[in-house]
């Protein structure tokens, strides 16, 4: 099986500059991510950007360039009259709260998430602790045939661990999974190989969020998430991708360094940053995003709308949704 991987490795060789988006980005400056984001609301909102080390703003659909003039201080060039003055004067401070003033007004930054480094967490409509006790005793009512699933760790050369949901640190706060572990359908750990392959040339691997995700715990996502955040989780009625063990939530870390590359958005962030065309943040974390999403398509892997971290092979429609805890998965064949 590794030979099969390998020459099909050595078949996309020549074809690897197509993944990149572009040269790789220069890392923002300190002041640059304490400005960029997003400002004011309806009509008179501003998302303000990094591409090429310089800051943007897109106004609707108008984008207009903001030159450092000094620090904290940047002239509009071209800038709608609703902003009340062509030149911004940012509020120095944390990250997570400045402001910019005109001569006429005064804006502050709208935040979106977590601060950098914080976990973002939904206000679950019950105690977890119930939801979690509840759904130990749920149970799929189909059962199906044909499943492989298989641990990536045995599979994917060089990926790196980061489970959430065998720990507290998700969106749920409350550990749901016995293991610290990642399975997929054989087929999906394969490609996912592939993919693991093709990024090594770039100084990049693998980190794995999720992959094979039982019934029981989607149903206690749903229950526990608010109807206006609903559009982030599987419905349990009908199963999701992650039940079939055919979907995977990862991202990308240095090889050099082991550190996670940076994103728009943490992971399981349930807002627009986690759009996988979303054009704010830095122009760092687009690219990476970017070529993340380029190698998994190219070995048929298709990304969430929703998130830029999730991904599902194709034909995850003819494999089962399934309930079977991690430790109860057999890995000898593998």
């Amino acid at each position: 099986m590794r030979l099969l991987v390998l020459l099909l490795l050595v078949a996309a060789v020549p074809f690897a500059d197509h993944l990149a988006p572009g040269p790789r980005p220069r890392p923002a400056s300190d002041e640059t991510r304490a400005v960029i984001g997003h400002y004011g609301e309806g009509r008179e909102a501003l998302l303000l950007f990094e591409r090429n080390t310089l800051v943007y703003a897109l106004a609707g659909s108008r984008r207009f360039a903001l030159q450092r003039v000094a620090p904290w201080t940047y002239a509009a060039v071209g800038a709608p009259a609703w902003l009340g003055g062509d030149t911004l004067r940012f509020a120095p401070g944390t990250a997570f709260s400045p402001q910019f003033s005109t001569p006429a007004r005064v804006f502050a930054r709208e935040p979106l998430g977590p601060d950098e480094g914080d976990v973002f967490r939904i206000v679950p409509r019950r105690p977890v602790a119930d939801i979690r006790e509840e759904a130990r005793r749920q149970h799929y009512p189909e059962a199906g045939t044909g499943s492989d699933l298989v641990d990536l760790e045995g599979v994917v050369p060089r990926i790196r661990l980061d489970v959430r949901y065998a720990t507290d640190s998700n969106f749920m706060g409350a550990a749901f999974y016995s293991q610290a572990r990642a399975f997929l359908q054989r087929p999906a750990a394969q490609a996912l190989a592939v993919v693991a392959d093709s990024l090594a040339p770039y100084g990049y691997g693998l980190v794995i969020y999720d992959a094979y995700r039982p019934w029981s715990v989607t149903w206690a996502f749903w229950e526990a998430t608010p109807p206006a955040l609903r559009h982030y989780v599987a419905n349990p009625a009908k199963g999701s991708r992650h039940n079939r063990g055919c979907a995977v939530d990862l991202g990308l870390y240095h090889l050099d360094t082991g550190a996670t590359a940076e994103m728009p958005s943490d992971y399981d962030e349930f807002t627009r940053r986690a759009d996988p065309y979303y054009p704010g943040g830095t122009a760092l974390a687009r690219w990476h995003r970017d070529l993340l999403r380029r190698a998994m398509q190219a070995q048929r892997f298709s990304v969430n709308p929703e998130e830029w971290w999730h991904f599902d092979l194709a034909g995850c429609e003819s494999y089962p949704v399934q309930n079977i805890p991690f430790e109860r998965i057999a890995t000898a064949s593998q």
